[in-house]
């Protein structure tokens, strides 16, 4: 277990995050450079895009690759993970290759065929997303049979996805889930005074404006309201996308689009939130509601069963898909804030205790020394 690893990684966008960044992003950013804290080597491969680009070689110890790739959904992911996949080959970067997305398992046939171990992460059930077209359905069901036969092993961060794909392929995969501790950061209301926003008084949500996150029950849920405080949303469409207009329609004077916001700026701005709304139909582990529990932030959430398994009775939760039902939920928050500060410091007992970055580091080096793991939380 103490010897030094050669690990190289891909299938995110950039580290650190910039413009279009997921939960991806948010994975490697904890779990790099920690791998580089226990001694072993990584090389991280970010994207350039024609209007995104870190320009960086070096971050908390993980050395940065970056190759240009397109600006077209889907298309962007395959170009470059064929860059990082002949780097890795051609030049030796790395002995084990951690690749994030099972859309990418395609690659870890010629990885494996020059000798390299591969290991995916694999988040959730990509085909049931929305945000894909039919021919991106059938490409990510064909991908999903790649992920059970090609890696050395798949690593899921959600237990009801791994449940599909053991049932579904008669395998056993692994388990890990996001950690959930942010660092402290130095005290700063500049981002709060740019918005205008008060601390303690705005909800919020954090991430891509894609269909499956259910903005578009969000917006009316909240304008519906009895709310008077402020809605903030932060992030935007990985791509042009005529969903992101029809979001802005929908927004009355009191929702506030913050864009990309990224490092210390978005914690403080979750830390100084009333409360967090996830109305997601799809998701996995969500990093933002492991994250927001460990803050000791109030939650509303959709019932959806990855985010159930996360708060257990520690959010308060609504029908998804129902716009009444958040209605409902949001001003039971109103009305009831002592109430749902309880619950949020239950939840943080519980996101700091079982799910901790040091652990999750430990059990990815475990998995890529060949190791098995029997715990699920």
């Amino acid at each position: 277990m103490n010897e030094k690893l050669r690990i190289a990684a891909f299938g995110f966008r950039t580290l650190p995050p910039s413009k279009g960044a997921a939960g991806a992003d948010k994975f490697a950013l904890e779990l790099l450079p920690r791998l580089v804290k226990m001694g072993h080597s990584v090389v991280a491969y970010n994207r350039r895009y024609p209007d995104v680009f870190v320009d960086i070689k070096e971050y908390k110890g993980v050395i940065i690759k970056t190759f240009k790739t397109l600006k077209f959904k889907g298309y962007d992911t395959l170009l470059h993970s064929f860059k990082c996949t002949c780097d890795i080959i051609f030049n030796n970067t790395a002995d084990i290759v951690h690749i994030q997305n099972g859309g990418n398992s395609i690659w870890a046939l010629p990885l494996r065929v020059f000798g390299k171990k591969v290991f995916i992460s694999q988040d959730g059930v990509d085909w049931k997303r929305d945000k894909w077209p039919w021919y991106g359905k059938f490409y990510l069901k064909f991908s999903a049979y790649l992920t059970s036969v090609l890696p050395n092993q798949v690593i899921f961060d959600n237990i009801f996805a791994r449940k599909i794909f053991e049932d579904r392929f008669n395998k056993k995969f692994e388990f890990i889930p996001f950690g959930s501790e942010i660092e402290n950061v130095s005290p700063n209301n500049a981002i709060l005074d740019k918005y205008q926003l008060i601390p303690g008084d705005y909800y919020l949500f954090v991430g891509r404006f894609i269909p499956d996150k259910g903005l578009h029950y969000l917006l009316p849920a909240f304008n519906q309201s009895n709310s008077s405080r402020k809605l903030v949303l932060i992030g935007g469409s990985p791509n042009p996308s005529p969903y992101e207009q029809e979001l802005i329609e929908m927004a009355n004077n009191k929702v506030v689009f913050a864009g990309f916001v990224y490092g210390d700026d978005v914690i403080r701005l979750m830390q100084n939130a009333y409360c967090y709304i996830q109305p997601s139909d799809v998701e996995g582990l969500s990093p933002v509601i492991l994250s927001i529990m460990g803050l000791n932030v109030p939650l509303i959430v959709s019932d959806i069963k990855e985010n159930l398994y996360a708060v257990q009775d520690f959010a308060i939760k609504f029908n998804k898909g129902t716009i009444n039902s958040l209605v409902e939920k949001i001003n039971f928050v109103e009305n009831n804030y002592p109430i749902v500060k309880a619950l949020a410091f239950e939840a943080q007992k519980r996101a700091l205790t079982n799910f901790n970055w040091e652990k999750v580091t430990e059990d990815h080096v475990k998995v890529f020394n060949g190791g098995k793991l029997t715990a699920v939380i």
